[in-house]
């Protein structure tokens, strides 16, 4: 067991799951088809948890680059894809690579807000690492965010109420690609005893439009009315 982590019994952990470039972002390799409001919602969900000062795990996806041969074209090691949107990373934190150890320092979660754990796989409980994290650290409640709901979000939430944890899905700030398994995945990690809810209900309701970190022409578009909105009342 790890001793640190026995006192956060009392406390929530926002799991963070694959907020990076390639999967939230319209230049990624591999983006949501809902990025514009998930990442809103995201936004929401990291801010609320600075404020509450509620402890941050968060799991990356990061493929190795076999000179430039990598069986996904997503995420690969040393791109721009694989690193996190900016919003999503706080100044006291821990960075871990995945090597297949298991070692974590004393303390870690007294020591540090946010823990971030790199994968090789879709499933954080392949990873030895996060595995031993996620299996030995204890909360009243896990609330889930990322992407992607078909599978990483699915495969953690599985996990974790395997676990016999308490785990919520904020659904709203998740993504997916395809919204058929999406809806499907919902409906799985519901039935085994998971909690579905919105942003709103945890961080209240925002007024703000802009996801401020993507350029398309979607969320800019939307940026746009939103500021023409804003001069017209004026």
């Amino acid at each position: 067991m790890i001793r640190q982590l026995i006192r956060t019994h009392r406390r929530q952990i926002l799991i963070d799951i694959n907020t990076q470039i390639d999967f939230f972002l319209a230049e990624g390799s591999a983006c949501i088809r809902n990025h514009r409001r998930v990442l809103a919602n995201v936004r929401r969900m990291m801010a609320w948890a600075r404020r509450r000062n509620i402890p941050i795990i968060s799991t990356c996806e990061v493929y190795p680059n076999h000179n430039n041969h990598s069986e996904v074209n997503y995420c690969i090691d040393g791109t721009d894809g694989q690193r996190k949107i900016r919003y999503t990373l706080l100044n006291n934190r821990a960075n871990f690579p995945a090597d297949g150890s298991t070692d974590l320092p004393t303390d870690i979660l007294r020591r540090y807000r946010q823990i971030i754990l790199h994968k090789r796989c879709v499933d954080p409980f392949d990873e030895p690492r996060i595995e031993r994290l996620l299996s030995e650290v204890r909360a009243n409640e896990f609330l889930l965010i990322g992407a992607c709901a078909e599978d990483a979000v699915k495969a953690t939430a599985l996990g974790l109420l395997q676990r016999g944890r308490k785990v919520s899905v904020v659904v709203d700030a998740v993504g997916s690609h395809d919204k058929k398994e999406a809806k499907l995945a919902f409906r799985k990690v519901k039935a085994k005893g998971a909690r579905l809810i919105e942003t709103r209900k945890i961080a209240g309701t925002s007024h703000l439009k802009s996801v401020g970190i993507c350029n398309c022409q979607r969320c800019q578009g939307q940026i746009e009315k939103t500021l023409a909105k804003v001069k017209a009342e004026y």
